[in-house]
């Protein structure tokens, strides 16, 4: 193994730099240096994606553990951009008195977690998975409990890192049953040696717990409405999308690079796990009042829909399911970013209390209208169309009973998407929020993502075509 096979590794190296550089800014800049702490984290990050967006060729290094492919730079810039959009919604949750340690901490933990999932998403051995996967989930216990003298973020942090334990604990063991029934665990071996015994189909199913887990999908998903209230609003937008993102394509990777031969066997156990996920969330979906809490079993509900572009298994289906996921974190994000300034600024996070916000916040409640129509799956917007090619991909596989289950669903997440839109519009209230300005950080990244939810609904008709090539995985 020479240094050479380092080079291959552009994207992670580029990431370990801007995190050095930032922990080196942080550790000895001056007070009054590190008020431009923000700017200078958003410009590094910027240039980091911007430069790993050119195209590279496809390479294997160090004997296989580490496979770099263009689907996968593809999906490591969308998450990179959307980490961005994080950073720059996060400047006044961090610059707030409540915030009494260093404020940079947040920028190189969060980016820490963010090569954790670029190690998952480059993976060929799953002990390279298993390295990424943990690097991802013990420092964001770290920033669910960011907040450290608030009660509820202490507990969420709690219970998520006791949930990632115990999820963690069961993915090794499943992956320790791969090991004693093939002798390897790389990639590339594994598929030739599973012939679907019992152990072997036992391994899948406690391996499957762990990405399961970090996709909150039914029965996995326990940690992710409490978490998600629980955590600072700028680490839940996190959670909810780059973290999410990641582990989607990730499981798509494994289930058709190493785990084809029991397709039918882990295609039956999606089938059920989606009809869950999406009924189940969209039922408690509707119950919730807390506007945080609601976000949870919408993305729950979200995960669903993007683990029917999985069980479709095709060129359409992986390409349907990078694009949802684009989407889906620029109508995320949107939302929450919206969220983030109103608890900021007032205190409240209910549904109620967003009653009449339209006449003292107009442009607020234009960019949450369009997040949550997008998110609905309203045309034109970009959510409907994401959604159409993720249900094209499914039924090309003949699984109709599931899209249509899925579509019935749809209509429900309907109801409670414009219950939010109703009260922002049509509901009066004696004591509406106030009005605000935001800061010009977050004005840009919520201008970021309305306009790409617009455009990326324009432009899906170009995608359409897009959809008809292959990507290697």
């Amino acid at each position: 193994m020479g240094y050479a096979n380092f080079l291959y590794m552009k994207e992670e190296l580029s990431l370990v730099a801007v995190i050095v550089i930032l922990l080196l800014y942080d550790i000895f800049g001056s007070q009054k240096s590190l008020r431009y702490f923000q700017p200078v984290a958003c410009v590094l990050l910027l240039v980091h994606t911007l430069v790993n967006l050119l195209p590279s060729g496809e390479a294997v290094a160090f004997g296989g553990m580490y496979h770099n492919t263009p689907i996968g730079n593809i999906v490591k810039s969308i998450l990179s951009f959307g980490t961005l959009l994080v950073f720059m919604q996060a400047g006044n949750w961090l610059q707030s008195e409540k915030i009494i340690i260093r404020r940079g901490e947040f920028y190189v933990v969060t980016l820490s977690t963010l090569l954790g999932m670029y190690f998952m998403i480059s993976a060929g051995h799953f002990l390279m998975y298993f390295i990424g996967i943990e690097l991802a989930s013990i420092p964001t216990a770290t920033l669910v409990a960011y907040d450290k003298y608030r009660n509820k973020s202490a507990e969420a942090a709690a219970k998520y890192i006791l949930s990632a334990v115990f999820a963690s604990g069961l993915s090794l063991y499943g992956l320790s049953l791969i090991y004693g029934t093939t002798g390897s665990l790389y990639f590339t071996d594994v598929p030739a040696k599973l012939d679907g015994s019992p152990i072997q189909l036992m391994a899948f199913a406690f391996f499957f717990v762990g990405l399961g887990f970090k996709l909150s999908l039914v029965p996995f998903h326990q940690w992710t409405p409490d978490t998600y209230e629980g955590a600072p609003t700028s680490v839940t937008a996190y959670l909810s999308v780059i973290s999410k993102g990641s582990a989607a394509f990730v499981l798509m990777a494994l289930l058709f690079k190493v785990f084809a031969p029991l397709v039918k066997e882990w295609q039956a156990i999606l089938y059920g796990i989606i009809i869950l996920t999406i009924t189940l969330a969209n039922i408690f979906a509707i119950r919730q009042q807390n506007i945080k809490r609601f976000f949870a079993y919408s993305s729950i509900s979200q995960a669903g829909y993007i683990m029917l572009g999985v069980i479709g298994g095709n060129a359409l289906g992986m390409t349907g399911l990078v694009y949802y996921v684009l989407v889906y974190m620029l109508s995320n994000l949107a939302a929450f970013g919206v969220i983030s300034i109103v608890e900021h600024r007032s205190g409240k996070v209910t549904i109620d209390d967003y009653n009449g916000l339209y006449a003292t916040n107009p442009r607020l409640s234009v960019v949450m209208m369009l997040a949550l129509f997008s998110l609905a799956g309203i045309p034109p917007f970009a959510g409907f169309f994401s959604k159409f090619f993720i249900f094209a991909a499914a039924a090309e596989q003949g699984f109709y009973v599931l899209v249509f289950i899925a579509l019935l669903n749809t209509i429900i997440s309907l109801y409670y998407y414009l219950r939010i839109v109703k009260a922002m519009f049509i509901n009066k209230s004696d004591a509406p929020i106030a009005g605000f300005t935001s800061d010009a950080y977050t004005r840009v990244s919520l201008l970021v993502c309305s306009l790409g939810i617009l455009l990326l609904g324009i432009a899906s008709c170009v995608y359409e075509n897009i959809g008809r090539f292959s990507f290697g995985m």
